[in-house]
């Protein structure tokens, strides 16, 4: 499963973990997560995150 990564703080989304704080089970790739979710850690929006190559 793909890992995205936040590049404002560096906080990691693992779609294997989801964000359980936030509402975001496990398994919920990240393209399926609503629109108005924000990073746990700074609070920027989805459009601020990349795909975090292995």
């Amino acid at each position: 499963m793909k890992k995205y990564i936040c590049d404002v703080c560096g906080w990691i989304y693992d779609q294997e973990t989801g964000d359980p704080d936030s509402g975001i089970v496990a398994g919920t790739a990240f393209e399926d997560i609503p629109d108005d979710w924000e990073c746990p850690e700074c609070g920027v929006g989805k459009d601020d995150f990349s795909v975090l190559d292995d």
